[in-house]
């Protein structure tokens, strides 16, 4: 019985173990940007970007319209981004090789998950040592476990736009989970800035960044 029980006690620890390893590893791994761009554009002969007119639009089921402060936040980590890339900020659009716009969409969405749990226990009448207990168990019942949990899902797409042509040359967007909480973060901006715009210039354009 004693031995028993300690094996349970061991079951249990490691299935812990291994839900709280796997849910810290989903939590620090940061959403992938998908990035597409034109071929032919001659990115390696930009050096200046300034804002686009309509950018900072937030749209979908969930649009809670973002403060000018926030937006202000949002434009400051994006534009810090490209400056740390060699690229010059302009308050004249029309003194600009590039224009950045961005548009962030809101969606409300629920998740379900299922979770199949074995709930051990041993009957009374039960008092030999099982040594097969680690692969079998006597009275064990599987219960089902049901998580249902509101999030609001964000896509976050930023486009740079050619002032002569007014047509995207350049898109990255990315899907995350939003948290109220990041946009009150100039720090947490920043570093989402940086990773969003990782993919520009596109690679083998002739921009060399810092």
């Amino acid at each position: 019985m004693f031995v028993l029980e300690t094996v349970m006690k061991l079951i249990r620890l490691s299935l812990i173990g291994l839900i709280a390893i796997t849910l810290a590893a989903c939590a620090t791994k940061p959403p992938e940007p998908v990035v597409d761009f034109s071929p032919d554009y001659q990115f390696g002969q930009t050096k200046t970007f300034g804002l686009y007119a309509l950018s900072g639009e937030v749209s979908g089921n969930n649009p809670n319209n973002l403060t000018d402060f926030q937006r202000d936040r949002i434009d400051d980590a994006l534009k810090s981004a490209l400056q740390q890339k060699g690229f010059t900020f302009v308050t004249k659009t029309s003194d600009a090789d590039l224009l950045l716009t961005w548009h962030l969409n809101m969606v409300d969405k629920t998740d379900v998950k299922t979770y199949n749990t074995a709930s051990y226990g041993v009957s009374a009448g039960y008092s030999r040592y099982n040594r097969h207990a680690m692969y079998s168990c006597y009275n064990c019942m599987n219960q089902t476990d049901v998580r249902v949990s509101d999030y609001t899902q964000g896509t976050f797409i930023i486009d740079m736009i050619d002032p002569g042509s007014s047509a995207s040359i350049w898109r990255s967007v990315t899907q995350s989970k939003l948290k109220e909480e990041t946009i009150r973060d100039q720090a947490a901006l920043d570093t989402a800035a940086i990773r969003v715009l990782a993919g520009f210039p596109p690679l083998g354009s002739g921009i060399s960044t810092p």
